[in-house]
């Protein structure tokens, strides 16, 4: 377990939600930049990403957004919810892109479609073919989530901002989970970004960094999140290359590369609406002090950001090794994490033979009162039809 001192989270209790990743964004491989047909962002192929990730065990799933090839999310994550049984759908939506009060209303229904099996991923960045500064973009942002929070816990939306103003009632889109609605996950580093998760949200997610710096990140929001009397939960969106020998892993992160031509991999990377984020640029800039083969720490391999967005490392080893690092992390205050693997299907069976059975996993949404025991009294299930 790491020697990090600790600082107040809200889950203290060292059991961890586990979560995959579903490719809705074109970007699924054997070899790292290299477009398979049999590997497409199609329904049939995401779908199939999913039904793996549930019957093997994992607690949540993350459903990215982007305007690029693929499956848009809501509307893969209402199809979806028929075809699970057990794991909860993280569901990226980008703040702004749909009127509030109709956002509220998509996700009651898609939160009760899944019986409150609904986490929301907050993303701030540029609406596609538009530019806007920091502050705007998160002032939207904050907007947006102060309209879902009263939609979720009040009898009327009753808001007045920069951005939106609204007088509505709340029947039509009152979720199925109780007790606030649907967690919120978020990740940025800028300061607006931090300060809206301080604030706000409930489970801050952070890109593979060295330990240090990760730590430094959580430590800052925790004091600010302080101020706002509240306590959040800390989750790591990081890659997995898990080999029975160290020798085996680190050549399947060559074998991941071997293939890659610079040139397409840049071009594939910055169609991604984060490829210019903060925390993406600071990824590429740790990666400029990794050693020859790509690692910025002990098993931590920076060699996947070369043609992706967003999150750029992964964690290269044995069965022993990874799950000592994940402990590492756990020893630190995480508490989540969104793993995957190329291809997806394949390297999700391989961590939960070797790996994910000797977690004390939790789905945080049963274990924080959010998802209820029985059926809740809502306007579509027993309530009042006003």
């Amino acid at each position: 377990m790491s020697s990090f001192p600790s600082f107040p989270i809200r889950s203290e209790d060292p059991k961890v939600e586990v979560a995959w990743f579903c490719d809705l964004c074109n970007g699924d491989y054997e070899f790292l930049g290299v477009p398979d047909g049999k590997l497409r962002s199609s329904f049939e192929h995401c779908s199939e990403i999913i039904r793996t990730a549930d019957s093997l065990g994992y607690q949540n799933i993350l459903l990215p957004s982007s305007y690029q090839t693929g499956q848009d999310t809501l509307t893969f994550a209402a199809a979806a919810s028929q075809l699970t049984q057990n794991i909860s759908l993280l569901t990226a939506i980008r703040c702004g892109e749909i009127h509030p009060p109709m956002l509220a209303r998509t996700l009651s229904t898609l939160d009760h479609m899944l019986k409150g099996r609904l986490n929301i991923n907050i993303i701030s960045s540029d609406l596609p073919g538009t530019v806007k500064d920091s502050k705007t973009r998160y002032q939207i942002s904050k907007e947006v989530i102060q309209i879902l929070q009263q939609s979720w816990t009040r009898d009327k939306i009753q808001f007045k901002g920069n951005h939106y103003e609204f007088d509505l009632p709340a029947d039509p889109v009152k979720p199925y989970q109780t007790n606030g609605g649907p967690l919120l996950y978020f990740g940025g580093i800028s300061e607006d970004a931090r300060e809206l998760c301080a604030e706000f949200c409930d489970v801050f997610l952070m890109w593979p960094e060295t330990e240090e710096k990760l730590y430094a990140t959580m430590t800052d929001l925790s004091v600010r999140a302080k101020r706002y009397e509240r306590k959040i939960d800390f989750g790591l969106r990081i890659h997995l290359i898990v080999r029975d020998t160290e020798k085996d892993a680190k050549d399947a992160a060559k074998r991941l590369l071997s293939k890659l031509d610079l040139e397409k991999a840049n071009d594939i990377k910055h169609r991604a609406l984060d490829s210019k984020s903060a925390g993406v640029l600071r990824q590429d800039e740790l990666r400029k002090s990794a050693d020859s083969d790509l690692f910025i720490e002990p098993l931590i391999w920076s060699g996947v950001g070369l043609a992706r967005s967003g999150c750029g490392s992964a964690i290269v080893g044995t069965p022993e090794q990874v799950y000592e690092k994940i402990q590492r992390y756990i020893g630190m205050g995480i508490r989540a994490f969104i793993f995957s693997g190329y291809p997806l299907i394949e390297e999700s069976k391989i961590f939960a033979e070797k790996v994910l059975p000797k977690l004390d996993t939790v789905s945080f949404s049963k274990v924080q009162g959010r998802i209820p025991l029985q059926t809740p009294v809502t306007p579509l299930t027993t309530g009042e039809r006003k």
